[in-house]
């Protein structure tokens, strides 16, 4: 079972001020992001776990010891022509999450807003990271990966949490999920990685999660990068 532990050095204070839905308070205290960003890199105990198994694309099955059908069209367009899924369980832990816990109830509201907003900065940097190191360690034996595919995605069932966490191994981490499949602790990603042989490299319909996704209102939503065509 792999484990891998990224190491946050920096987050990024934009990321911050958008998953705090600020993105366009322009006169919004400088200082008081900066503040959460610092104490959100300290808090914040990255850690992974991550699985590989073959998958038949013509069935969208993954071939795990027990064999899981996918049938949401979009997670099954994702892993078009994918050879191999890749999948993962990333946390920060609950550290972060409890002292932002403690700030709200002491009524610093903005603090405990923007920290909380620095712990999903701080998680998805962290699976940034671990989607890097698939990417270089895959592409060295042929594959390109495609973005990492959550469930929630598309029309892809939340539902599916539990079986992503299983092949995961995330108890390793100690993530877990609740009767409603929230993740816990709270700032945790799970997700799917294709794995496609570059001989069959082909423009990929989801190489943005964020572009094939129909929650166009969703804070989390990612601007399409300068190189992204359509």
């Amino acid at each position: 079972m792999p484990i891998y532990n990224p190491s946050l050095q920096s987050l990024s204070a934009a990321e911050v001020q958008r998953y705090a839905g600020m993105k366009e308070a322009h006169n919004f205290p400088p200082a008081a992001i900066t503040a959460a960003v610092q104490e959100g890199r300290l808090l914040a105990e990255a850690k992974s776990s991550w699985e590989i198994f073959p998958y038949d694309s013509a069935t969208s099955t993954i071939l795990a010891e027990r064999k899981i059908e996918l049938t949401a069209t979009s997670i099954k367009r994702h892993l078009q022509a994918s050879q191999h899924v890749v999948v993962l369980a990333v946390t920060i832990g609950e550290l972060l999450e409890k002292t932002s816990e403690h700030y709200f109830a002491q009524g610093s509201y903005s603090h405990a807003l923007l920290l909380d907003a620095a712990g999903t900065t701080a998680v998805e940097a962290a699976a940034d990271q671990l989607e890097a190191f698939i990417r270089q360690q895959y592409a060295q034996k042929g594959f390109i990966c495609t973005r990492r595919f959550s469930p929630g995605y598309g029309n892809w069932d939340i539902r599916f949490q539990p079986e992503i966490l299983r092949l995961a191994n995330a108890g390793q981490v100690n993530i877990t999920s609740t009767e409603s499949c929230m993740l816990l602790p709270r700032k945790s990603v799970t997700a799917v990685i294709g794995l496609q042989p570059t001989y069959r490299q082909q423009k990929l319909q989801s190489n943005s999660t964020c572009s094939t996704c129909s929650l166009t209102n969703c804070l989390s939503r990612r601007e399409k990068r300068k190189d992204e065509t359509n």
